[in-house]
């Protein structure tokens, strides 16, 4: 029952779902509640006691997919497989002796609902923290200079380097040595826990590497306990029925943990965490939604939310693990499901015992039974045999996540024959009016414009000058400046601005963004000397006009998705600014960290305090933004993760979403949201305020679609 899960690196940067649709289509708002076929509309406020039921096209799926995938599904050895969106069951069938309430038990899919889930209990009543270091927990390891390092992260991420109790080429029931009785239950010093800390050796250097550890979730266990002693419920199995199985509505008949068993070492309660669990469909389901939720349960929060984020989110590990579960995103940008949006977490056990839980399509998915196909790598058969067919049921995988613009009623792009590409092989161009009336753009991975200079550069800078009809394009040399290295291994330009003479550029894939300026026209480049470090890994500037004229304020803004790479989607956008004088400077700039009472933006020197501008889980990317001075409007452009199995990056397939709103801060509203652009957008795009006419209604998108410098006229229709 304990097979190894083995993970599958897939690297690539296919995101979202593969969709059936009909080109563009603009989208606003999100789906707020179910309407069952009783009727009965579920508001997400409204207190949660039993799942509601559906059919599938009334939760934007398909039936006929459904079935078909459940037959397959049932030849292959499945005993139950529910599927739930916006709290209503849409699919749900079972074998004969099965129904929601028959508990089954869960293998290894035991570390997260046991594992991970107390662990998040124990982390929100401040017990202990990811960082701490295990032997703050385990005395034993004081002495031993490798498991003296080991944390609680790399204890509940499989990447403490301690040995597994199992082999490859044997099952666990053949093993001896400490290895087979790790599985036999023995008494003390036997028992798995005492194996686990004493006899299991530590094979990797700590956080190095990932080595699936059923001995390390055993430690994990362990230390969950140890933080624990004088609570009122010392073991894991009382903390989860208290603080967690109770509060949602799952009965005592459809849980059990631990082998049933508690075990007594060194005075501590020992239950195990790695496997030995039963829950039914409906417990494991509830426990996702939980999780789905993070952490609140009727208006009741269980678990603290900023926890559950971080236990549902990579862990910043070399693996696809957050804490006790997995997730969909590593911390490279690879995807362990690549037809699942970026934010999908799953816990999973031999015999494909599986919950899957994506929050932004309200989605929970559980089944259980025996193994899918032995022929086939775990997550594999996983991938192929129920993720992807489950994916194509969707009919319309994305929403726009702000409701329609009061003031835009329409933006229409003049037809594909009339795009304009020129600099083909090269990326990026960010773009900025500067004061010699001409536009400053930087390329990406390419040549520049013709004549094309004679190395590729994955960061070069070159000037526009002319109307969007006739303009001409000429690189600029600079070896100040200029950077090699394809991909993520050069810096790239996310940001440029022109303010006061002096040109400004932001670059990533710099750890995370470093800043350089040219008070030359981009001739020669001084890079600052500090970085960010936290967020901000992509960050763009906002442009007003010719030379930063008609700008707000005194200061300059700028915006990132908030993540450490600019090849990782994160669910926020953030915001900060820097007084026009004193750009250079790091300790000049203000981190946006919310509204007061009056809608008034609030801000803060310290960069940790940093609050989100903009939400879209799991689709906050690459973004440009420019102030439509004429109607008063800013516009910000913002790529979606690629959708579809053609699609790898949106070079060549894919969408955006275009956003306005009043103020720098908000609130934002939709004016245009495709997952399917009639061409590919390329990964980023923006309006130049020089190329927007008088009265603000007509514009030129300067695009990156099929690496070139990618032009196309578009037009506004204004509620008046």
């Amino acid at each position: 029952m304990h097979t190894r899960i083995r993970h599958v690196r897939i690297l690539a940067t296919i995101l979202m779902l593969t969709i059936s649709g009909d080109g563009d289509r603009i989208m606003a708002g999100a789906q707020n509640h179910a309407k069952p076929d009783n009727g009965k509309v579920i508001d997400r406020a409204e207190a949660f006691v039993d799942w509601a039921t559906a059919t599938p096209e009334n939760q934007g799926m398909r039936s006929a997919k459904l079935e078909a995938l459940w037959a397959d599904l049932k030849a292959r050895h499945t005993s139950g497989f529910v599927v739930i969106r916006n709290d209503a069951v849409v699919f749900e069938r079972y074998t004969e002796g099965y129904t929601r309430t028959t508990k089954h038990g869960t293998a290894s899919l035991a570390k997260a609902l046991v594992g991970g889930t107390s662990l998040m209990v124990a982390m929100s009543d401040r017990r202990l923290r990811p960082d701490d270091r295990a032997d703050k927990y385990i005395p034993q390891w004081r002495t031993d200079a490798r498991k003296q390092a080991i944390t609680i992260r790399q204890l509940a991420t499989h990447t403490s380097g301690i040995e597994d109790a199992e082999a490859d080429d044997l099952p666990h029931t053949k093993l001896t040595g400490w290895k087979g009785d790790f599985w036999k239950s023995l008494a003390p010093p036997h028992d798995p826990f005492t194996l686990a800390r004493d006899a299991a050796p530590v094979l990797d250097l700590p956080g190095t590497q990932e080595r699936y550890s059923n001995p390390g979730m055993a430690m994990l266990s362990y230390c969950i306990t140890a933080s624990l002693k004088g609570a009122p419920d010392p073991d894991l199995r009382t903390l989860l029925q208290h603080r967690v199985l109770q509060p949602i509505g799952v009965p005592a008949s459809e849980w059990s943990c631990g082998y049933d068993k508690t075990v007594q070492v060194d005075g501590l309660p020992l239950v195990a965490d790695w496997g030995g669990a039963a829950y039914s469909a409906n417990a494991t389901a509830r426990v996702g939604r939980l999780m789905l939720r993070r952490g609140d349960w009727n208006g009741k929060q269980l678990i603290d939310a900023a926890v559950v984020q971080a236990a549902t989110r990579n862990a910043g590990v070399p693996n696809h693990s957050g804490l006790g579960w997995w997730v969909n995103c590593a911390a490279d940008g690879s995807r362990r499901w690549p037809s699942l949006p970026p934010d999908a977490f799953s816990g999973a056990g031999a015999g494909h015992q599986f919950l899957l839980v994506v929050p932004s399509l309200n989605l929970i998915v559980v089944r259980n039974g025996t193994l899918l196909d032995a022929n086939l790598d775990f997550n594999a058969a996983l991938d192929t045999l129920l993720v992807q067919p489950l994916m194509q049921a969707f009919v319309a995988p994305a929403v726009a996540p702000y409701p329609p613009s009061p003031v835009i009623t329409k933006l229409t792009f003049a037809p594909v024959d009339t795009i304009v590409r020129v600099a083909p092989d090269n990326d990026c161009w960010p773009i900025t009016w500067g004061d010699d009336d001409n536009l400053f753009t930087a390329f990406g991975d390419g040549y520049g414009f013709a004549p094309r200079v004679p190395e590729k550069l994955s960061l070069g800078l070159a000037k526009v000058s002319g109307p969007p009809s006739r303009f001409q394009g000429v690189n600029i040399r600079s070896e100040t400046l200029e950077q090699t290295g394809n991909g993520a291994q050069g810096k790239k330009a996310s940001g440029i601005l022109m303010v006061d003479r002096v040109l400004y550029l932001w670059a990533r894939n710099a750890g995370n963004s470093q800043l350089a300026w040219s008070a030359d026209q981009g001739k020669s480049w001084t890079w600052a000397d500090w970085k960010f470090t936290s967020g901000f890994g992509c960050p763009t500037f906002l442009n007003f006009g010719k030379n930063y004229a008609g700008a707000r304020d005194g200061d300059v803004y700028l915006y990132s998705p908030d993540t450490e790479t600019a090849y990782l989607p994160a669910d926020h956008m953030v915001l900060a600014r820097v007084p026009r004088y004193r750009i250079r400077e790091r300790a000049a700039y203000e981190f946006f960290t919310g509204l007061d009472a009056h809608g008034e933006p609030l801000w803060s020197k310290e960069i940790s305090q940093r609050q989100p501008v903009f939400t879209h889980v799991g689709a906050c990317l690459r973004s440009q933004i420019v102030y439509n001075a004429a109607i008063k409007r800013y516009l910000w452009w913002q790529q979606l993760p690629g959708t579809g199995k053609e699609a790898a990056d949106t070079r060549f397939a894919g969408g955006f979403g275009i956003y306005d709103a009043p103020e720098p801060w908000g609130p934002w509203t939709t004016v245009y949201f495709t997952d399917h652009w009639d061409v590919g957008p390329g990964e980023s795009a923006t309006f130049p305020t020089k190329w927007i006419s008088r009265d603000g209604k007509t514009l030129t998108l300067v695009f990156s679609g099929n690496d070139s410098f990618s032009t196309r006229k578009a037009t506004l229709q204004l509620n008046h």
